[in-house]
């Protein structure tokens, strides 16, 4: 037997990266699983290529409507959400004589809000239907600190921690646990963004943060979204029935806590 055999996981920004990993995952494991993005051509692509155990929703997490639609449509299909894994988020950096109201409003928007309000439609229907649940949030290395130039994200991401202690205390009444994972630097193809980032504001050659943040992981490289597969399959096994508001480091040894 599978540890999530029977199990059906709505994972939001799942068309790539992060996302695409865990449901990869997921369906190893025996689970079913709702590909949420925004964009849906990426999403049933992937979908496709997965078979019967996949199904692409499309979601865009900044809209109440579309929170709503997924979740349902979801629903529809499977019967149920048994996982909900929030892993939709931007990245975003400045330094902060230079960020702009926008700027914080799409990020909390996307990261913050967005992960809280996913989090609200994804319990009703747990609590409604009963059985409970597992719900992951991803937090990153970046919500433990602050970084001179990534002000606004690292503070979503703290919010993230916050809001997975609070959500896990609240829902577990209804036997559902709610934890997070938060990882250090992932290789993909979001870092081309980063780099570009701090190529801009630390006047760094293109490549040359990638490669000197992949040199400072004590592991001796940056994670790849393989690497944070095992903790999302276990939170959302059996086995972590008794854990909840925890979050999770898998960086790599960048943070000890």
């Amino acid at each position: 037997m599978k540890r999530l055999d029977g199990k059906i996981a709505l994972i939001t920004g799942a068309a790539r990266g992060i996302g695409l990993a865990f449901a990869h995952a997921y369906i190893r494991e025996g689970a079913r699983v709702a590909i949420a993005d925004i964009d849906i051509a990426r999403a049933r692509s992937e979908a496709a290529s997965l078979g019967d155990a996949a199904i692409a929703v499309e979601m865009d997490v900044t809209r109440q409507d579309s929170i709503e639609a997924a979740v349902s449509t979801t629903v529809a299909h499977f019967g149920q959400i048994d996982i909900l894994i929030n892993n939709a988020a931007i990245f975003t950096a400045a330094p902060i004589a230079e960020i702009t109201r926008e700027d914080y409003a799409r990020c909390f928007d996307i990261n913050v809000a967005g992960t809280l309000f996913t989090m609200q439609a994804v319990a009703r229907h747990m609590i409604t239907r009963g059985g409970g649940g597992r719900i992951i949030n991803m937090a990153s290395q970046a919500g433990r600190r602050g970084e001179p130039l990534v002000a606004v994200y690292c503070a979503s991401k703290a919010a993230i921690i916050s809001l997975t202690q609070s959500a896990a205390l609240n829902l577990v009444q209804y036997g559902i646990n709610v934890n997070a994972i938060a990882p250090g630097v992932v290789d993909g193809e979001h870092w081309d963004g980063v780099d570009a980032f701090f190529a801009q504001y630390e006047g760094k050659a293109p490549g040359q943060k990638k490669r000197e943040v992949g040199e400072s992981v004590p592991y001796g490289r940056m994670g790849r979204a393989e690497d944070l597969t095992g903790m999302a399959v276990f939170l959302a096994s059996a086995e972590a029935k008794y854990i909840l508001a925890q979050t999770y480091n898998v960086d790599g040894g960048q943070w000890m806590s």
